[in-house]
């Protein structure tokens, strides 16, 4: 197992080029109470990505999978998350990569955008959309509350007992889990993202109700542009053919004109 450390937190990751070598290289940051190996390789990203010759990135991200698990809420801030991702690559020596995040770690990919748009190609958010833009005070806390508690049946939530049954089916440590969301942490500066230089991709699934319409989202990046993969929610799209192939065509550049409909 690959890993590093940055902060005073070690942290895994996997690197692999395919044989014969790369031709791009992507950073892949997996959701909450998931990990690199769960989110990226059951799901068929790693194959999919070495069939398009390229090289992929994965980490655990702090609190998950092989990674540190820290008890401090504030160890998870997410300008912190985003330090994290930037400094694999320096530690790599990727002066540039293709970044995608799904759910949690779109926020993660979103801010590390922010703080170093020139080291990022092309940015895929997978699994949010517009609803990411709204305020979510109390989601840290009924989450945090999911993680702790001692039955998960009595958790009435039915998305927060599915992360709960994730989380436990995993393996993680869900003390981690709990602190990681109550971090402390700003709201998505819309100014800033609105300011990102690089195309962004911006998927969801149809029923995944707490996303919003990925094109809501989207309308907020100069490049942006957004795809809804019918019949999923926000376990099924990830490992969907259909979101594979927008990602791809949209790495491609094959996917419709970001500017056309808007003005």
């Amino acid at each position: 197992m690959p890993s590093f450390t940055t902060d005073g937190v070690a942290l895994a990751y996997d690197d692999i080029t395919p044989a014969g070598g790369a031709e791009r290289t992507i950073l892949l940051l997996h959701g909450f109470a998931s990990n690199r190996s769960e989110g990226w390789r059951r799901t068929g990203w790693y194959a999919a990505f070495e069939r398009r010759r390229m090289r992929v990135i994965a980490l655990d991200q702090r609190g998950h999978g092989e990674s540190a698990k820290l008890h401090d809420a504030q160890a998870y801030r997410r300008a912190r998350l985003a330090a994290d991702a930037i400094a694999l690559m320096d530690h790599l020596d990727l002066l540039r990569v293709d970044l995608f995040g799904y759910s949690m770690g779109t926020r993660t990919a979103l801010q590390a955008a922010i703080e170093a748009p020139g080291r990022i190609s092309n940015l895929i958010l997978g699994g949010v959309g517009g609803k990411l833009l709204e305020p979510s005070t109390e989601r840290g806390s009924i989450m945090a509350d999911a993680m702790l508690a001692e039955d998960p049946q009595t958790i009435s939530h039915p998305m927060l007992r599915s992360f709960r049954h994730f989380a436990d089916e995993q393996g993680e440590d869900r003390r981690a889990l709990a602190a990681f969301v109550q971090a402390d942490n700003p709201p998505l500066d819309r100014e800033a993202m609105g300011a990102l230089p690089m195309p962004v991709l911006v998927v969801a699934g149809q029923r995944d109700e707490g996303a919003g319409d990925p094109e809501d989202l989207a309308r907020v990046f100069p490049l942006g542009q957004g795809v809804t993969v019918a019949g999923c929610d926000h376990f099924s799209a990830i490992p969907h053919a259909l979101t594979k192939a927008a990602v791809f065509d949209f790495l491609d550049g094959l996917l419709d004109d970001p500017f056309e409909g808007r003005f």
